[in-house]
């Protein structure tokens, strides 16, 4: 793994909603590695870089707003010459309930206009996706609500709760990811307790 992306909108006002739920988990990778964020403009995001024993690994949060993600994803990557198979999208997920996790490679988009806007970007699906479950609208008691204003509105108390759970059971499966051990990191975190 080389670049590692975390998605969600810039800004106060998009930062408690359900779509930043990348950024969270970055951030907590971040703070984790001791790791800073700073502004790049030819980037279009804030970066920070980590040193692992297989080089330097980048963190992105694109400031593009998330329809515009691709740009950021691979302004970075063409730059440092990063494959698609060698970056992680972490993103929030509406067809897992809050407090889902799953970790996987490829694959279809599921409406996603951030996953959209890399694989347009990238020219490929082929990248590894950490889809954090925020739950969808039909599900909950919001269900008259639009997918649009769900994603932009915060979590109720308990789902925020339960993201975080996921989140951090995401961050237990960092070392099998940045040690290119992803198998290792599928199986231990998609197995129940």
């Amino acid at each position: 793994m080389k670049l590692v992306v975390g998605l969600g909108n810039p800004g106060a006002k998009y930062e408690a909603t359900r779509h930043n739920a990348g950024f969270w988990w970055l951030d907590r990778v971040a703070g984790q590695a001791r790791a800073s964020f700073r502004r790049e403009s030819r980037y279009q995001g804030a970066v920070a870089k980590i040193s692992t024993k297989g080089g330097d690994l980048w963190l992105l949060k694109p400031e593009t707003f998330m329809n515009n993600s691709g740009q950021a994803v691979a302004a970075l990557a063409s730059y440092y010459k990063i494959a698609a198979k060698e970056i992680l999208v972490a993103h929030d997920e509406l067809d897992l309930p809050a407090g889902g996790v799953k970790l996987k490679f490829g694959g279809g988009l599921s409406g996603h206009n951030g996953l959209k806007s890399i694989a347009a970007n990238l020219g490929t699906q082929d990248f590894w996706r950490l889809r954090i479950g925020i739950g969808h609208p039909r599900d909950t008691a919001a269900s008259e609500r639009e997918v649009v204003d769900y994603v932009l509105h915060a979590p109720r108390a308990e789902e925020q709760a339960a993201i975080e759970k996921a989140e951090a059971r995401a961050l237990d499966v960092w070392p099998q990811v940045i040690a290119d051990e992803m198998e290792a990191a599928m199986l231990k975190l998609h197995t129940k307790n």
